[in-house]
């Protein structure tokens, strides 16, 4: 099953409404599927004008008919490793060139995958930084010269609560998600005069398709939701729906800050 689902969009479209989206120039990495396909879609029903990364073309081609079976103008899709920094320059530049200058960059991109400490090799590490933090840095590096010339824009950066609760097994891809704090508060700091917000979203447990079909038990669930404080389960709309907020202007003075979305758990 998809994460996003023609009735996800009709729900977006219900959801919210910010006028300073309509024919924005959005771009979106690892949107074909979790919280990276439901941000797609929720900028997309906001008039936004989206381009989206990722390396999964059958996810994305799906998550591209499902938005236009409900209607709404198809994104641009540029398949790309964002591990090859130079292939994510260029295909952000594609974007920006059919879409015109980025004012907001959302850096989804990421891959949780379980690790013990003792399997963990030098090459694994840079791996997995390399899949989880460097590229952030880069495609804010990509797009920061022609939003400033834009007039500003607002970089989301995802991070994960995992590392705030201490979830096992996780030891490298919470590094490199604490690191994405750090990059967030660096990166406000020295873009900041040029106009350009840049935040931070952490989620909680969100019951994504992959979540569902690898780490979800019955067992596991109970005991998240026993430690969150409101008692239902995380959708990705409901950090999507975070994301729209600080793409927008109503949220024009927040920046360097973390937003967690996880019902009350850290």
């Amino acid at each position: 099953m998809a994460d996003v689902t023609v009735a996800d969009i009709e729900a977006a479209r219900k959801a919210a409404r910010y006028p300073s989206l309509d024919g924005r120039a959005v771009l979106i990495t690892g949107g074909a599927s979790g919280i990276g396909a439901s941000t797609v879609a929720h900028y997309a029903v906001q008039g936004a004008k989206v381009g989206f990364i990722d390396r999964d073309e059958a996810a994305a081609e799906g998550l591209l008919a499902t938005l236009r079976e409900a209607g709404v103008a198809a994104p641009l899709f540029v398949a790309c490793d964002l591990t090859d920094i130079a292939a994510a320059k260029a295909a952000a530049k594609r974007i920006e060139d059919g879409l015109g200058p980025i004012r907001v960059l959302v850096n989804n991109a990421a891959r949780d995958d379980r690790h013990t400490i003792a399997e963990v090799t030098p090459e694994y590490w840079d791996d997995r930084f390399n899949v989880n933090l460097r590229h952030q840095f880069f495609m804010a590096q990509a797009v920061a010269p022609g939003m400033a010339q834009a007039g500003g824009g607002s970089i989301v950066n995802l991070g994960s609560t995992s590392w705030y609760v201490c979830t096992d097994d996780l030891a490298v891809y919470q590094a490199a998600k604490a690191g994405a704090l750090g990059l967030t508060r660096a990166l406000a700091r020295d873009l900041g005069p040029s106009g350009i917000r840049v935040n931070h979203v952490a989620p909680g447990w969100i019951m994504t398709e992959r979540q569902k079909s690898l780490w979800v038990t019955p067992e596991k669930l109970e005991g998240n939701l026993a430690r969150q404080c409101l008692k239902e389960e995380l959708k990705p709309h409901d950090v999507a729906r975070m994301v729209l907020f600080l793409g927008a202007d109503d949220s024009r003075m927040c920046s360097a800050q973390t937003f967690i979305v996880d019902a009350g758990t850290v």
